[in-house]
């Protein structure tokens, strides 16, 4: 293996690997009630902690990302219960527990039982629980983003990429931990399977200073880890429409201080990518992955965590009539892999130090049919990725401060490949190795001088260097106010952010060619954004509305470059870009105890202005103003709901509405037709062990012309109907 540069670095944060749920226990005369034992259990698996309340009354414990219940006890009252507390990183659930005197339970219902509701934080999240990801159509599939588009206002999929509010860069991160990646544009799908996921944290915008590289989203995701098992396996089995199977076997236990998690999948299907019109022409996609996860709890201070994920797909690229007919059969190659440990060690209650060694290795590989018109373009893709991340978190009454490390070294190994087909018998071979190292160093605190107020303020300074070296020094500023009796939380939040670029040129023979096509190089330079946001969430009854405001501007945009007819897409940047809009989503609680609905709406623009600053360019001069992007979408809509029916059977629904993406053809700014399409799961369980569900996606079988924008990533016609049949057995070994 070529040698991967290792930046291993060191200082503090908690967070951003767990979140915090702290509260106060007081008497029907609102005295507190000191030494009452506090216990919080895993609402998916063996897991709990207890702590006992201080002389004031309090209590505060540290937990993984997750859903919990909560139940205090104390000699002489009633035993108190708070289900479905969720804690999100970097938040605070906070609950206020009133026992009465005597010896029957009772259950507490505490209206900031949701992450959403969560006074302290100013980052808008959304938190999608494996449950949830069960039930929702198409959510599980290997490749699919329904987990993320059907849940997260503004999010979408066009050109087979994955879109938040207008930006494609986005963050995947395990436990906490970003998964580093500089590249734009270059793989398709989740980079953890769906079905190893027991939470996802979605998080946009308003990040804490421990984020910064990616801005327009951030997806944590907490891995299952066996403590739900005791020596359980499960098998996963579909089949449907295009020759589909998705499959895959796990497995899990745990012992007291041990716990380990298991999986292999494997899946196909004739229809893979977007294609260019409404036939399915040459689009098959075949791929295998597995994940893994091992915690050690060795006492009551130390906690040792590996998680590692590995995905293979290959991708068939998609014809029109007219290359198929001329024999074009073009074909993609990604590979990925994840490896995290994490030390977890705890000082003292509220004091915790994560250290979390990483490596992650991407491959990328485009391959054309050597007949392609006008131009036959290989490209071949090996960025590897090796750091960590170090953190410490103290946290007390009015304080929650973090400071950490995050670094990586990065080594990629590029080969780009091309034959002019137009008649000049112009043809090239070039492998480039570039090298590149960021180091980011954060702090932040979040004061709350009163109950009802929170004031956060943060700072992230980072290096970058590779093919050009710069600095950022990015200040975050927010705060929160919880209004008494109503329980809303008014929040309001600036900062500014910046994103390293790709280690990406051009030189040699690609440069001739660039020139002789009238093009050139222009060295990337990392993105700069200044955000601004504010919000209102409002509790009603157990539902939860959340209405969320944001704006933001970009110097050196980040965007990508077809080449050719081709998947191949080199990163570039736009002097300006500007994304603003308005988010709204809506949580219920349980309805009648079978289920809940939600809805995710988003008003948002995409835009940009100025000239290309970064990557090829023919340095014609720019549309005065502000044009829309090609990913810009004004109005995005998703409702769905998730329920268990009597006698086992349960069912999951989406409807999306999209207004129309930007119309490339069209000479002036205008937005492509609205399209409407509904996803439907119906299932029963048998005998607890066996799972037999239905799934029809764009059940109408609407087909609709996505996207037509020629300058970045072609055309596409939204999927067909999709219809599969999905086994599930879970037994004991």
């Amino acid at each position: 293996m070529r040698a991967v540069l290792l930046s291993l670095l060191c200082v503090p944060l908690l967070a951003v690997v767990l979140g915090t749920v702290r509260g106060v226990v007081h008497d029907p005369d609102h005295r507190p009630i000191p030494d009452a034992r506090v216990t919080v259990k895993s609402a998916n698996s063996d897991f709990s902690q207890s702590v006992t309340t201080g002389a004031d009354g309090s209590f505060e414990i540290s937990v993984p990302v997750g859903a919990y219940t909560l139940t205090v006890e104390r000699e002489g009252f009633a035993t108190a219960e708070q289900k479905t507390v969720v804690a999100s990183s970097g938040g605070t659930a906070v609950l206020h527990f009133q026992l009465s005197l005597g010896q029957v339970e009772q259950t507490v219902t505490v209206s900031e039982n949701s992450p959403a509701l969560d006074p302290e934080r100013m980052t808008p999240t959304t938190v999608i629980s494996r449950a949830e990801i069960q039930t929702t159509p198409g959510a599980d599939l290997s490749n699919s983003l329904n987990m993320i588009t059907d849940y997260v206002p503004g999010a979408w999929v066009t050109h087979d990429q994955l879109h938040i509010r207008g930006g494609h860069q986005v963050s995947w991160a395990i436990d906490g931990v970003p998964i580093p990646n500089t590249n734009i544009a270059s793989n398709v799908g989740p980079q953890v399977d769906p079905k190893d996921v027991d939470y996802l944290e979605a998080q946009r915008g308003g990040y804490s200073a421990a984020y910064g590289d990616r801005t327009y989203g951030v997806f944590n995701v907490v891995p299952r880890t066996g403590f739900e098992r005791n020596n359980d396996a499960e098998v996963y089995s579909t089949f449907g429409t295009f020759f589909q199977t998705n499959d895959q076997i796990n497995l899990g236990g745990h012992t007291q201080k041990f716990a380990y998690f298991a999986s292999v999948n494997g899946n196909r299907s004739d229809y893979g990518l977007q294609t260019p019109g409404p036939d399915v022409l040459h689009d098959r996609v075949w791929g295998v992955g597995g994940s893994g996860t091992l915690i050690y709890n060795r006492d009551a201070q130390n906690q040792f965590r590996f998680v590692t994920s590995l995905r293979g797909d290959n991708y068939q690229i998609p014809n029109d009539p007219d290359a198929q007919a001329a024999g074009i059969r073009d074909v993609e190659r990604e590979q990925d892999f994840i490896a995290n440990f994490s030390w977890v060690h705890v000082f003292r209650p509220g004091w915790v130090l994560t250290a979390s060694p990483f490596y992650h290795g991407n491959i990328a590989n485009y391959d054309s049919n050597a007949n392609d018109t006008p131009l036959a373009t290989t490209q071949h893709r090996n960025s590897q990725y090796g750091g960590a991340q170090i953190t410490f978190n103290a946290s007390t009454a009015k304080h929650n401060a973090t400071v950490g490390l995050y670094g990586f070294g990065q080594h990629d190994d590029t080969f780009a490949g091309l034959i002019a087909n137009g008649g000049s018998g112009l043809s090239f071979a070039q492998r480039q190795v570039n090298t590149g190292q960021l180091v980011a160093a954060f702090f932040e605190d979040q004061y709350r001088p009163v109950s009802w107020l929170t004031l956060i303020a943060g700072v992230r300074l980072t290096h970058f260097a590779g093919i050009v070296s710069e600095n950022g020094a990015d200040p975050r500023l927010g705060g929160s106010i919880l209004i008494p009796h109503l329980n809303w939380v008014f929040r309001g939040f600036w900062g500014r952010y910046y994103q390293a670029p790709p280690l990406s040129t051009v030189s040699g023979p690609v440069a001739d060619f660039a020139v002789s096509q009238g093009f050139d190089f222009i060295p990337l330079r990392g993105e700069r954004d200044e955000e601004h946001q504010f919000g209102l969430t409002i509790p009603v009854r157990g539902w939860s509305v959340d209405v969320n405001n944001y704006h933001l501007r970009a110097h050196n945009y980040f965007d990508h470059q077809a080449i050719g007819n081709s998947n191949i897409f080199y990163p570039l940047t736009i002097d300006q870009a500007r994304l603003y809009g308005w988010e709204v989503t809506v949580r219920s609680p349980s309805i009648l105890h079978r289920g809940n609905v939600y809805l995710a709406y988003a008003y948002a623009h995409a835009e940009g202005a100025g000239a290309v600053t970064g990557g090829l360019t023919d340095f014609s001069a720019p549309p005065s103003g502000y044009f829309p992007l090609d990913h810009d979408q004004r109005d995005t809509l998703h409702v769905g709901f998730n329920f268990n029916l009597p006698r086992g059977f349960f069912t999951g629904g989406n409807l999306y509405y999209g207004s129309g993406f930007t119309d490339g053809a069209s000479p002036t700014h205008a937005h492509l037709e609205p399209h409407t399409t509904f996803d439907l799961t119906i299932g029963k369980s048998i005998m607890e062990r066996l799972t037999i569900s239905a799934t029809a996606l764009n059940l109408t079988n609407r087909r609709f012309l996505l996207d037509n924008s020629q300058t970045f990533g072609g055309t596409h016609y939204a999927d067909p109907r999709l219809v599969y049949l999905q086994v599930r057995y879970r037994f004991h070994y």
